[in-house]
């Protein structure tokens, strides 16, 4: 059945805009016809009127990549561009734009393959960043943005009603919390890894729970459902959707009465369905898609071909463009909210719905997110080995803390974003620390939930270890025998269902003048390694005499890599990026 019939007084303006009747037809076209007059002298300049005959012969042809939600709009702005003979530099526009992930795109880009297109819209400026890490220069650059959309939670009337809609609000970490309650709200949305929508939305969930006591387990388990109910790309999701006010209950308990989504898809969506969604906008504001308008460098692109890429760009900024991108439900660069756009996405007073736009988060935090995600998706079973060698007792410059000291807590921060099916155990290392053994096992590898005696879980266990490292008092770095014993280990515990990963973490060389030779260790890593069950090894070399080059070789040694950090405290932002780059590498 479709929507309710919706009225002035309980619903806003939606239907304010209908049957005005002719009375303001007359005075459109009066105003029309005066702008043409007044505005032609403008538009021959901005080459947007043709000065006479056809320029189709010595059109400039562009390929332009764009996001799947907006392409749609781009060939539609393409078209009238080429009907209407629009000109770079007294040539015509040929604009060809071809619908591709952004993902996918940023990932050709950062391979440093062919990108094959003259433009790039994606739907985020986090794919530029993505597709730029892949080497030391930029491989695409932004000259600016064609549009934006924010991101909200579509549901259906009666999960909606059940909420409170219109007149009740939610922030992003309260939303995120109704659809982790079993079957209170079942919540879908595109994978975080592969969607800006899914990972902005669990960034500002992340970000608000985690200020919270326990907001980083709480999080992780909010993340454990949502992966539950999660499709490769947000072109699958809507497809998800309950098909009747009783499918999200008692019908296909796998279809979903709520996703997170932005106000366009949406639009979209009610446009062509009589299954209308309601929207839900989080207080303190939604983060949104922003679409740059990207550039490839470094390319043999013509001049009069990068001249007509920025003239398309500005066509569509202006007016036609505009219009293009408007009737396709997208709100303009500022992110200005256009009334009739949102209510016929889902909005109604008093959802905030023009309220500004949530600060963009930060690349840290988005890389953060992605580590927790991977890590929530997969489960993990990570090893930790760490240097206990007496050089861990050094000061931290400016801190007043030990190495040890430092690095306990950024463990402890690390193993705070775990959730109980995950799997962690801890070795330490020196030299000679279990009779000619120059390493010692602590906890041997769990699941954090598992049960290890009355009141006590193997993360309890876990966190009392982590808390009494101490620095020996004597022995040295027994690197290289210690980094063989952790991977043969791990690989004879490998867990087909988990992301399996080795954490060393060291602040020094190689010390034991009896142990492997870094060419032998180096060989045998490479030996046991196996693609087919991969187990990358993350080296972290912690301060000033620690070696990154031994670390970065071991690393690469497994399908892993290794770092090297001047300040402990970073060394939960390494892990967490390591556990990222090696998930993708397994994903791709």
């Amino acid at each position: 059945m479709g929507r309710h019939k919706v009225t002035g007084e309980d619903h806003g303006t939606r239907g304010s805009t209908r049957g005005r009747g002719r009375g303001r037809t007359v005075a459109l076209a009066t105003i029309l016809v005066v702008a043409v007059v007044a505005g032609t002298g403008i538009a021959v300049r901005g080459g947007l009127i043709p000065l006479g005959g056809s320029c189709a012969d010595d059109a400039i042809r562009l390929k332009v990549s764009a996001s799947p939600d907006i392409a749609p709009a781009l060939r539609a702005a393409a078209d009238y561009a080429k009907e209407h003979e629009v000109t770079s530099d007294g040539n015509c526009l040929d604009v060809r734009v071809a619908s591709e992930d952004s993902s996918k795109v940023a990932e050709r880009v950062k391979a440093g393959k062919d990108p094959g297109f003259h433009a790039w819209v994606p739907d985020a400026s986090m794919w530029v960043d993505q597709a730029n890490s892949g080497g030391n220069s930029a491989r695409v650059s932004p000259t600016g943005a064609v549009a934006s959309t924010p991101v909200a939670i579509g549901m259906t009337e009666k999960a909606a009603k059940k909420l409170g809609w219109p007149k009740k609000t939610y922030s992003w970490a309260e939303l995120a919390a109704a659809g982790s309650q079993g079957d209170a709200l079942r919540l879908g949305s595109a994978d975080p890894a592969r969607s800006a929508t899914g990972l902005l939305a669990l960034t500002e969930v992340a970000g608000q729970a985690g200020k919270a006591e326990g907001g980083s387990a709480q999080v992780a388990a909010a993340a454990k459902i949502l992966a539950e109910r999660t499709v490769d790309s947000d072109t699958q999701l809507l497809d998800t959707l309950a098909r009747d006010d009783s499918g999200a209950e008692s019908g296909n308990p796998k279809r979903n009465d709520a996703l997170i989504l932005t106000e366009q898809r949406a639009y979209t969506h009610n446009k062509e369905s009589d299954r209308e969604l309601d929207l839900f906008y989080p207080e303190g504001g939604s983060p949104a898609l922003d679409y740059p308008y990207v550039v490839p460098d470094n390319t043999e692109l013509s001049t009069e071909q990068s001249r007509a890429a920025v003239r398309f760009m500005t066509f569509l900024n202006e007016s036609h463009g505009q219009r293009v991108l408007r009737a396709d439900g997208f709100r303009p660069e500022g992110g200005e909210a256009d009334a009739e756009v949102a209510e016929a996405a889902g909005a109604r007073a008093p959802q905030p719905y023009a309220s500004p736009t949530a600060e963009p988060p930060s690349a840290k935090a988005l890389q953060e997110t992605r580590g927790m995600w991977t890590i929530t998706v997969q489960s993990a079973r990570l090893l930790v080995v760490v240097d206990s060698s007496p050089s861990m007792a050094e000061l931290v410059p400016g801190r007043g803390q030990s190495r040890m000291d430092v690095t306990k807590a950024s463990l402890l921060q690390a193993l705070a974003q775990f959730t109980s099916a995950d799997d962690i155990g801890l070795w330490e290392f020196s030299t000679r620390l279990d009779g000619d053994r120059d390493y010692r096992e602590l906890v041997p590898t769990d699941r954090l939930g598992a049960r290890k005696g009355e009141g006590v879980t193997q993360r309890d266990k876990l966190t009392a270890a982590f808390g009494a490292l101490q620095p020996q008092t004597g022995g040295a770095t027994g690197l290289y025998d210690t980094t063989l014993a952790a991977y043969q280990q791990a690989s004879k515990g490998y867990a087909a269902d988990k992301f399996n990963a080795v954490v060393l973490l060291t602040d020094g060389t190689n010390e034991d003048p009896g142990s492997l030779t870094r060419g032998a260790l180096l060989t045998k890593l490479r030996d046991l390694a196996d693609p087919a069950r991969p187990l990358p090894l993350v080296a972290i070399a912690v301060g000033p005499e620690a070696a990154g080059d031994d670390v970065k070789a071991i690393g690469s040694a497994t399908g892993g890599s290794g770092f090297k950090v001047d300040d402990p405290a970073q060394i939960h932002e390494v892990i967490n990026n390591a556990i990222v780059e090696a998930g993708s590498k397994q994903q791709h």
